[in-house]
């Protein structure tokens, strides 16, 4: 079955469920989407189609995309990362360990983190919270993106660095994406085909606007959507949201337990408990069973400890039913529910004031979020000393909240604007105890910490007519840490070597491998090892001289063996 509807500029969208029908039945349905068996998901599981699915994004320098197919390098390539500053106290920390700032595209700056060696021991498989913010596709401009993508190319956009998102989640971890109307059903069956659907866990309504539109054409929102994901739901556990006045307005201690206040708690339950069904017999000798299709919620010999230790109420004249006290000393935290209001966690006016006290009333991000509810989000989702990422970073709520919670962060941002004009000196404010605003006295924060501005290195291939070339920067040491970041090897500085994958060693030649090449750099070889030795040319010999001096070892030649073939995920 299949259900098309308007997928932006006229081109549709699909809903499709395949049945447990025949394959060649299934492939005549959806013939024009897919040729194989292999590409067909699973029989009756619920996927989204769109058109250019099996296609690819790829950045333009006017801040939107263009289609390319996924076999295109400038996709599957993984570009470097740069260091370019560190800022604040960052005493004794390796780059990958300490919090970074990336500048540059979501996609490249993800696959950066999860791919290069050095970055992937710390971050791969690591992230306890991931809370995103992208583009709502609402169809409207903004000062900072353009919020109007076509419907397909958003989901695309959405698609890849969600696989990348999931590669960097921890498997105890958990995903919260925030959404409005305009695309939320869309990514919330997305994210059952990257996350499972089995590891959805709730779709949280925040309150943004405290007030009503009465200009409205039908319904004033007032509401956005976090959807949230585990990796893995059976290792997921969720944290306790603070108490409050109103949920603890209902503890007294009218019989003045030294234990301090409580409050009742029903004994009973609907379902049907096998030592259920018992008598009690009250302080006065009255006698009490569960009514109707009702039993007690404990057995016998629990009710008997609980009286023991004076955890029973039978009311002010010792003669009413009986109900377990809880006393407020002894309970954590609450159960966080799924509808969270603006006096609990912020709204958009507050986050909008927290700008303007932060940068002035001259420079106003669109669209901010409140501290309060980041606070909120990172609290029941991480613990101190966890790793929280945002790669839609913004003016950077989510990495300020989070240093001044106590957690190690990983933010991205696209625009270098934003990042000048934003997340930069936002977080420099919290390093210096500069921003007294939001959560700060809430948590307890002052000031200190620090971190590391990374920037997307530009792509090692030009394509020109369908056929790809080395940049002009990939020369030298930029183009041996390249070749490692592409091959996957870890950056070793031990001439001739640049970089180590095990036993195999990595030697990249900026220029034509020929026979003396090969020999000078087998014979630095220790016992055991091989190499893959990478140049931009070779001569017609260096393949067989390499095979008979070092077998198992391989010779590759730039751009052409480092093209990596395009796989639809």
């Amino acid at each position: 079955m299949s259900e098309v509807g308007s997928g932006g500029l006229g081109k549709p969208i699909e809903w499709s469920w395949r049945p447990n029908a025949g394959a060649t039945e299934a492939l005549r349905y959806l013939g024009h989407r897919f040729s194989n068996m292999a590409k067909l998901p699973p029989a009756g599981r619920l996927t989204l189609s769109w058109v250019g699915k099996d296609r690819a994004l790829l950045g333009t320098d006017g801040g939107g995309y263009e289609w390319v197919d996924r076999n295109d390098p400038r996709v599957t390539e993984i570009r470097l990362l740069q260091c370019s500053e560190s800022v604040g106290e960052l005493p004794g920390e390796s780059l990958a360990s300490g919090n970074m700032l990336v500048v540059g595209d979501a996609y490249d700056g993800l696959n950066a983190l999860a791919r290069i060696p050095e970055y992937a021991d710390h971050l791969r498989g690591k992230v306890k919270l991931i809370y995103i913010d992208p583009p709502f596709n609402t169809g409207q401009a903004f000062a900072q993106y353009d919020d109007a993508l076509e419907h397909s190319v958003w989901l695309t956009m959405m698609r890849d660095r969600l696989l990348l998102l999931r590669d960097l989640l921890a498997p105890n971890g958990s995903l919260w994406v925030h959404l409005d109307d305009a695309e939320m059903a869309y990514c919330r069956v997305l994210l059952d085909e990257v996350f499972g659907r089995g590891n959805f866990i709730a779709s949280v309504v925040w309150q943004k606007i405290h007030g009503r539109n009465n200009s409205a054409q039908h319904f004033s929102a007032v509401h956005d959507y976090l959807l949230v994901y585990a990796a893995d739901r059976s290792r997921f556990k969720l944290g306790r949201v603070e108490r409050t006045e109103l949920s603890d307005s209902d503890f007294w201690n009218p019989d003045n337990d030294s234990r301090g206040r409580w409050r009742r708690s029903d004994l009973t339950a609907s379902h049907a408990y096998e030592d259920g069904r018992y008598e009690v017999t009250g302080p006065h000798g009255d006698v009490f069973t569960p009514r109707g299709n009702r039993w007690w919620s404990v057995s016998p010999q629990t009710f008997g400890q609980l009286r023991a230790d004076d955890r029973l109420w039978w009311g002010r004249t010792g003669r009413t039913f009986p109900f377990r006290k809880r006393f407020e000393s002894e309970l954590g935290g609450l159960v966080p529910n799924t509808l969270w209001s603006h006096d609990e966690v912020g709204d958009n006016r507050e986050a909008k004031a927290e700008i303007t006290r932060l940068f002035g009333r001259d420079a106003i991000f669109s669209t901010p979020k409140p501290e309060r509810l980041l606070k909120r989000v990172i609290s029941v989702g991480s613990e101190p000393g966890d790793l929280v990422l945002d790669c839609f970073a913004g003016s950077g709520t989510t990495a300020a909240v989070a240093h001044k919670m106590g957690r190690r962060w990983v933010t991205i941002e696209k625009e270098g604007s934003t990042v000048d004009a934003f997340t930069r000196p936002r977080l420099e404010k919290v390093l210096a105890g500069e921003d007294s605003g939001g959560v700060t006295a809430s948590v307890g924060w002052e000031k200190g910490g620090g971190f590391h501005i990374l920037e997307v290195r530009p792509s090692l291939y030009e394509v020109v007519d369908g056929r790809a070339f080395l940049a002009e920067w990939a020369t030298n040491g930029a183009f041996a840490e390249g070749v490692a970041a592409q091959l996957g090897f870890r950056v070793e500085h031990d001439a001739p070597f640049s970089g180590r994958k095990g036993r195999t060693r990595l030697a990249v030649i900026d220029g034509v491998i020929d026979g003396d090449v090969v020999g000078a750099i087998v014979s630095r070889l220790g016992e055991g090892e091989r190499t893959v030795l990478v140049g931009k040319g070779a001569t017609a010999d260096a393949a067989d001289v390499l095979k008979s001096l070092s077998p198992g070892s391989r010779l590759r030649k730039a751009p052409r063996d480092l093209l990596k073939p395009g796989v639809v995920r």
